[in-house]
């Protein structure tokens, strides 16, 4: 019975090298108030003076692009598999003539990585989503003939307008030939006056806990509203952080499209596909919640059948000095164990089976 990590980040050193060779966000820097750790910054805004240093970025160590690293992380917790994919930022912030030569480097990085681990890993591909919507049709064609993608990840700006632009049709109809899972994750999270003025002074909690799921539900629902999987009937979608708020907020977006006046005199809500079913047919989820009562709302949003482990790994490291297992893993697999208390088989089924079987890892 494995066990595979559906939501497992890598920086291949192609990336790496990419960002350390930049100088506006996002990009690799190393502070002068510390020397000896670089850090990663990602998101509008780390890169202010006035932020205090340990909330500017990540600190990035090998563990973000050391492939025998992420391989000893799976032997510690008892990982089988791992379906591997680029964090973000991914690709949007490079210019267009530039962006389908680097997704076809950094993919065949994370191929000639994969391959080095036969069996092991497999992974998300990357799409260069500011190039024309053409080379991006061309990159997911190229990836269906690469032995160990899966599927691809993409972030909620699309093409700059967010996953409801018309003009991601043509993308979303190749995925869809050729069965391609997209694995959707947030980025951007919220503008940070949401947060308030004082919102430095809580690190990074309040874009990670609030902003990212917040972000990912947002997108969901403007895809749902917009008739994507209307027109794309097949078109699959796994959500990152057990689908954001989706499950929870669900019944609430059903009940103010059905009370939209402005959706009415449209003519967009009769004999549209509601959430619900779009949640049973098309979207997946993963298991990063790190609690049952949020695991459990996922699985009755969804179905325990649509629900596959994730760590997140390399990110949300313990803090504490000499500690093995990661509190996040651990809080990850005690969710799934409690949530499924009374059903062992169906534990089994998110914690490996259903990987192996909606991504065909046999």
């Amino acid at each position: 019975m494995p066990t595979v990590d559906i939501h497992t980040h890598i920086y291949p050193p192609t990336f790496v090298k990419l960002l350390r060779s930049r100088t506006t966000v996002p990009y690799i820097r190393t502070s002068p108030d510390e020397p000896h750790s670089s850090r990663l910054i990602i998101l509008p805004g780390e890169d202010d003076p006035s932020t205090p240093s340990t909330a500017r970025g990540r600190p990035i160590g090998p563990e973000y692009y050391d492939i025998a690293q992420k391989i000893a992380f799976m032997d510690t917790h008892r990982i089988d598999k791992s379906v591997i994919s680029l964090a973000n930022p991914w690709l949007d912030f490079l210019p267009s003539e530039e962006a389908g030569e680097a997704a076809r480097r950094i993919n065949d990085d994370v191929e000639r990585l994969c391959a080095q681990h036969e069996g092991r890993l497999y992974a998300f591909g990357t799409l260069p989503l500011s190039a024309p919507v053409e080379t991006v049709v061309t990159e997911i064609e190229r990836l269906v003939q690469l032995k160990h993608m899966r599927g691809v990840i993409m972030g909620t700006s699309g093409l700059g307008k967010g996953l409801d632009d018309p003009a991601l049709d043509p993308i979303y109809a190749a995925l869809e030939k050729h069965n391609q899972l997209i694995f959707l994750h947030p980025h951007y999270g919220l503008p940070a006056s949401v947060y308030g003025p004082r919102a430095n002074d809580y690190g990074h909690v309040l874009p990670l806990a609030l902003g990212f799921p917040l972000e990912t539900t947002i997108a969901v629902t403007r895809m749902l509203l917009s008739g994507v999987w209307d027109r794309f009937r097949k078109l699959n979608v796994l959500l990152a952080h057990s689908g954001g708020t989706l499950p929870f907020l669900a019944g609430r977006i059903e009940s103010c499209i059905k009370h939209d006046g402005h959706l009415k005199r449209e003519g967009r809500i009769e004999g549209r596909r509601d959430v619900w079913d779009v949640l049973r047919t098309n979207i997946y989820l993963d298991a990063v919640i790190y609690s049952d009562v949020g695991l459990k709302a996922a699985i009755d949003a969804s179905g325990p059948d649509r629900l596959m482990f994730g760590t997140d790994h390399p990110f949300f490291p313990p803090l504490e000095e000499d500690v093995k297992e990661w509190h996040s893993v651990t809080a990850n697999y005690g969710a799934i164990a409690q949530a499924f208390k009374d059903d062992q088989a169906a534990a089994q089924d998110v914690l490996g089976n259903n990987a192996m079987r909606i991504l065909n890892l046999r």
